[in-house]
């Protein structure tokens, strides 16, 4: 079933308004198998007519959000009417109930606002309890002088408010009549790995099984794999991941990393501390945005300075002006430091070149170690990466794999 998404609005356009209507949309379709597979953003006006007649022939299923309301630019209900030759006849149950919505708050009912009253031919109303202007749903006719049969219309108001109560009450349950049975989805997070690499081990494996779809998305210092399939089929998926990607596969429940480090943590009790440089405070920030972190986390430290690094960790500063405070040595120091500071069961160090000076040819821009202590762990395991990346990035993909290494040694742990 092919889904297409028409928003109206000139704001959204203007970019006075963001328009959040497809992400939010786009998710709710998902577990009824639906996809949008197509979307457009128009003025307030005419513009619908030519909108909706090239969904003739081609859609399903059109959504079209906003231009019911009572102003001159919002004729999406007369469009549709007249592209349909459908006359447009007034509601006495919508009438009845603008007119006490306007009663309640003090308001006269204008002439404006009747015409929200109107309704075409053959088309449902969608109740509105947060508004005055009702959806609409057209079922499919012929399109006169065409030959052709129009889509599903679901006409929505533009307020998310309004949109989004309408939407789940009164659009999804309609769809999921239509659909029946749905392929489900699942993503698969995978940490430090390119999304060619893991192509190249599982599609092939994937498709194999019978897979209709595969996606993938990069992020920094991770890769999704986006599966559609039936129960079966994602519950193979998830496996072949687990035995292909043993220590970087992470989550097949849309959680973050920190998400998952936190729960591990909580899991076993245990407490953890970091000491930033390069990161400037992003692990700790990342860790403390998880609901449940004051049970894993009781302090961490900033020490962006050599002084600080001495003073706060008891980094030596001849250690720091042997090796550099971009070094091996120095990140294992600051990780040890941090534990004996914190009292923590796990302590992460990082240290690096953001850039975009800083480098030499030995420790070029985007450089960084990391570190991690733990009690009775022994001695600090370091690691060297180099993110060629601007600034946000590198200080996102440092934190990535700072987390990712602290993950590792929790899932040995469990």
């Amino acid at each position: 079933m092919r889904l297409e998404l028409i928003n109206t609005g000139t704001e959204l356009l203007l970019g006075s308004t963001v328009n959040t209507h497809l992400s939010w949309l786009g998710q709710e379709m998902l577990p009824l198998g639906l996809r949008i597979g197509r979307q457009v953003c128009i003025p307030d006006g005419d513009v619908i007519r030519e909108a909706l007649r090239e969904t003739a022939g081609r859609a399903d299923v059109v959504l079209v959000t906003g231009g019911l309301g009572p102003t001159s630019d919002d004729i999406t209900r007369e469009v549709t009417a007249e592209w349909l030759g459908l006359p447009l006849e007034e509601d006495a149950g919508v009438k009845a109930w603008i007119t006490a919505y306007m009663a309640e708050r003090g308001r006269p009912l204008s002439e404006a606002a009747k015409r929200q009253a109107m309704v075409p031919r053959g088309a449902e109303v969608l109740a509105n309890p947060a508004g005055t202007a009702p959806g609409l749903y057209v079922p499919p006719m012929a399109v006169p002088g065409t030959g052709m049969k129009s889509p599903h219309l679901f006409l929505l108001p533009g307020p998310p408010r309004e949109l989004k109560p309408m939407v789940r009450d009164q659009v999804l349950p309609r769809l999921a009549a239509m659909v029946g049975p749905a392929l489900g989805m699942r993503n698969f997070h995978l940490a430090g790995l390119g999304e060619t690499q893991v192509a190249e081990a599982v599609e092939g494996v994937l498709t194999g099984m019978g897979i209709p779809e595969i996606g993938y998305c990069a992020r920094a210092g991770e890769v999704i794999v986006r599966v559609f399939g039936t129960p079966e089929q994602l519950a193979a998926a998830e496996m072949l991941m687990a035995g292909t990607f043993p220590a970087q596969f992470f989550s097949s429940k849309d959680e973050e990393l920190e998400q998952v480090v936190v729960g591990l943590l909580a899991k076993l009790g245990q407490w953890v501390s970091v000491a930033e440089s390069c990161t400037g405070g992003l692990v700790a920030h990342r860790l403390t945005n998880v609901p449940g972190a004051s049970a894993v986390v009781d302090r961490t430290f900033v020490t962006y300075a050599n002084r600080a690094k001495s003073e706060v960790l008891g980094v030596p500063a001849e250690l720091i002006a042997a090796c550099g405070a971009v070094s091996r040595e120095t990140a294992a120091a600051m990780a040890v430091g941090c534990l004996a500071a914190s009292g923590a069961d796990h302590a992460l160090a990082l240290t690096g070149i953001a850039g975009p000076g800083g480098g030499t040819e030995a420790k070029p821009v985007g450089t960084v170690f990391v570190a991690l202590a733990s009690k009775g762990g022994g001695e600090p395991v370091v690691g060297q990466h180099l993110f060629r990346v601007e600034r946000e990035t590198f200080k996102r993909m440092a934190s990535q794999a700072a987390l990712d290494l602290l993950r590792r040694r929790l899932i040995r742990m469990i």
